[in-house]
């Protein structure tokens, strides 16, 4: 039987957000020390019988309330008593951090086909009711380390975020490629809904930020074939270079980014000046603009269609092999 006379927090480092004290038998009379942003919880028989805010204590029947039921006196004023001592970290918590461990779908409306994203960011609690955590978390779901009370509410944290990005894009406020915008509104709704859930456990939201959305390789790999197939279904060839700057210039920055796989996150790309209502025309906004600038080729001339070819090819749009082709095409017309 282990006999203790001071209570105190002991954990390894100030991260943990609940401990349990070795001590199964308490003396009557131990001291009990809580420091600032902790507090203390005594368990008996799965439920809590005391609290204890910082400060020194002296555990007597004067202010612990339960030692009239659980003990008699048999040893003098140094009875032992049984029961389970937690001391909970009631600091604020600002720097962990959160992420998709695997990539969200999403239907883009405004890009028309679906697509999956990975995000990640920081977030910040608050133990601010106790009993109510303790209740909930230590003892519902059987969650005692700080390990596992952190995953499971980075859970939360990414079913709202998910949630919140989804209704977004698929409702048509935006596109995944100009999300990087809307951070701040998207951070403002995911975070009502986080605290929502929260306040179940007793605990509060103290901040929660998005640090970067961004679309796997695959996916930037399947936008840049999409809109090549569209343009050479639409013979870009013959558009007007000056017309479609905004489509070339989305291009060349897809491009670059399937060149730098690291870098693929929709940040990058506004971060060039694209973004959909600056260039980015999509779908049938793409079709009709393509309908608008495409001229008649039979009134061009054969030096006009070779400058834009030629211009299409220095851009990056066009492989050299294709250049040729289209060239020679150009050529035997005369």
């Amino acid at each position: 039987m282990e006999l203790t006379s001071v209570l105190k927090y002991e954990a390894s480092n100030d991260d943990e957000l609940v401990w349990k004290h070795p001590a199964t038998d308490i003396l009557v009379g131990s001291q009990l020390i809580v420091g600032e942003g902790q507090q203390a919880i005594f368990l008996k028989g799965g439920q809590v019988v005391d609290t204890f805010r910082a400060g020194t204590h002296t555990l007597i029947t004067g202010n612990l309330p339960i030692l009239e039921k659980l003990i008699n006196f048999p040893f003098a004023g140094k009875t032992p008593f049984s029961a389970e001592l937690w001391f909970l970290n009631t600091t604020i918590k600002r720097d962990y951090k959160w992420g998709t461990p695997n990539p969200i779908p999403i239907m883009d409306k405004k890009l028309g086909f679906p697509l999956s994203v990975r995000a990640f960011g920081k977030w910040g609690i608050k133990i601010h009711d106790i009993q109510t955590f303790f209740t909930q978390i230590v003892g519902t779901k059987s969650l005692s380390s700080s390990g596992d009370i952190k995953k499971y509410f980075i859970g939360e944290v990414i079913q709202s975020f998910s949630k919140v990005l989804g209704d977004f894009i698929s409702l048509g406020n935006s596109s995944i490629l100009e999300i990087s915008s809307k951070f701040e509104d998207l951070s403002e709704k995911i975070s009502i809904l986080i605290n929502q859930e929260f306040e179940k456990f007793g605990i509060k939201l103290i901040n929660f930020d998005i640090e970067n959305i961004n679309i796997p390789d695959e996916e930037l790999k399947k936008i840049q074939e999409v809109f090549q197939k569209t343009l050479e279904a639409k013979e870009l060839s013959n558009v007007e270079i000056g017309g479609a700057y905004g489509v070339i210039k989305t291009f060349e920055v897809l491009n670059k980014a399937s060149e730098n796989p690291g870098d693929n996150s929709v940040g990058s790309l506004l971060g060039a000046g694209i973004g959909l209502g600056a260039g980015f025309p999509l779908g049938q906004q793409m079709s009709e603009q393509m309908k608008t600038q495409s001229t008649d080729i039979s009134k061009e001339t054969v030096k006009v269609r070779l400058e834009n070819l030629k211009n299409i090819y220095e851009q990056g749009l066009i492989e050299k092999d294709e250049y040729d082709k289209k060239r020679q095409l150009i050529i035997d017309e005369l």
